[in-house]
């Protein structure tokens, strides 16, 4: 396994990041894997997730897109609490499955000084198909002069 640069954060430490800066949401997520590409993350389905008709609704989606590709910059930056959605598509594909949780598969496409942007595939877990795919880019604010 080779050495982590200065920076980087583990499954581990993304979780704690992610349960002292956003409290409100973290108990929806679990890391499930980070590598040097990105990262996978699991959305916890309950009923506040579900729309009429039981099915996982968009908004909670986008969330699961856009937590993730959050995640998987400060796996390679470290902890930016200040790291910013900037512009966001998603495709919403097919319905997801009703009784699973959903899958995110994030991979980090470019990640520069200033702007990073990544791609996520949402699927149900234990599904092959695809439920949406999203395209982000994050603002990644200036180091503190030191």
């Amino acid at each position: 396994m080779a050495a982590e640069r200065a920076g980087q954060m583990d499954a581990t430490s993304l979780g704690v990041f992610l349960a002292e800066t956003f409290p409100q949401v973290a108990g929806d997520f679990a890391i499930e894997s980070v590598t040097a590409e990105g990262l996978v993350l699991r959305l916890r389905v309950r009923e506040a997730h579900l729309r009429p008709g039981g099915t996982v609704s968009g908004p909670s989606i986008f969330a699961l897109a856009d937590v993730g590709i959050y995640l998987a910059i400060l796996a390679r930056i470290g902890p930016v609490a200040l790291a910013v959605t900037t512009g966001a598509s998603i495709d919403f594909l097919r319905k997801p499955a009703a009784d699973a949780d959903l899958l995110a598969e994030v991979r980090i496409l470019k990640l520069g000084r200033s702007l990073a942007v990544g791609d996520v595939l949402v699927r149900s877990d234990g599904a092959e198909a695809v439920v949406a795919r999203a395209s982000m880019t994050y603002s990644i604010p200036p180091k503190a002069a030191g």
